[in-house]
């Protein structure tokens, strides 16, 4: 197994820097993502993502139903964190990203949570709607690098990143997993309210390209660092696979691994909108799929 390379950063005394770099983001005019509430978290302030100084954490443990190479024999060790950047109005997770299902830790408690998958042997740290809480798992994070931890980190996100933090997590993120919800900023501003997601999207997957490359696994398939996109079909084509397709097929790699996925269920604030208010059909799924292999993709998630 490679080794991560955040454990050299830390060597370095890095690491450190970038901890205390993100919490600059966070205070005293947050803008860890796009939406820049300018706020001050660490003074107890929450904006969009209603999280304020400390981590929340909905649950953890080792999760089967991600990506085969996540995957692997033993499970990827998810980490699903409370509160949201974005409010789509289909969220299927809406108790975690609206609701009350999430807990305040401590920092040391989350770096507990990681070492605590580490050592059931799951393949990777799989850190679930992390971008608004940036600051704390990376402090996290030191905490456990000093103990040990040595997996690859998974950033399994919404898509909706500034450029400033992911650069932050260079060299500490092995494997990033975003979603590319929308070939649109129109059809992101009215499903998940803001108003530029494919302007950020596009920026931010060329900027995770650039850190970790096309999805590398070892000879037992499983991840070892790269790039991982997921793409939910919506019914009428409102995700725009098209333009979201062209652009990973020509701006960022052919070989970019995707799962486009067919499991839309209308769920949260769905069912008072009619053009969402169903789930998708065989023949939209299979002209996703066709679209996609049209751009010149080849390496999809089974």
């Amino acid at each position: 197994m490679i080794e991560p390379s955040y454990r050299e950063l830390h060597r370095t005394g890095e690491f450190h820097e970038r901890v205390e770099e993100a919490y600059r983001l966070m205070s005293p005019n947050c803008g860890l993502c796009p939406r820049c509430c300018g706020i001050d978290r660490l003074s107890g302030q929450t904006g969009v993502c209603r999280t304020g100084p400390l981590p929340v954490v909905a649950s953890y443990g080792a999760h089967f139903g991600e990506e085969p190479p996540l995957v692997g024999h033993n499970g990827s060790g998810t980490i699903f964190f409370g509160g949201c950047n974005l409010s789509c109005v289909f969220c299927q997770n809406y108790d975690i990203s609206y609701g009350d299902a999430g807990q305040e830790v401590s920092i040391e408690g989350l770096a507990d949570m990681m070492l605590s998958l580490a050592r059931q042997g799951c393949h990777n740290i799989n850190l679930v709607t992390p971008t608004h809480q940036l600051p704390m798992i990376l402090a996290a994070m030191e905490i456990a690098v000093i103990a040990g931890l040595d997996i690859p980190i998974v950033y399994n996100c919404g898509g909706y990143e500034p450029v400033k933090a992911l650069q932050i997590l260079d060299g500490i993120v092995d494997i990033y997993m975003p979603d590319a919800k929308y070939g649109s900023n129109e059809v992101g501003l009215e499903l998940s309210g803001v108003p530029d997601y494919w302007d950020r999207n596009r920026e931010a997957l060329r900027e995770m390209h650039r850190q970790v490359g096309d999805l590398h696994m070892d000879e037992r398939g499983i991840a070892e660092y790269g790039l991982l996109v997921r793409h939910l079909v919506l019914p009428g084509n409102l995700a725009g696979t098209r333009e979201v397709m062209h652009f990973l097929a020509t701006e960022i790699s052919r070989d970019t691994y995707v799962n486009v996925m067919d499991q839309y269920r209308p769920a949260h604030k769905a069912f008072a909108l009619p053009h969402i208010a169903r789930r998708i059909t065989h023949e939209e799924f299979g002209e996703a799929m066709r679209i996609a292999r049209a751009e010149g993709l080849h390496r999809f998630a089974e």
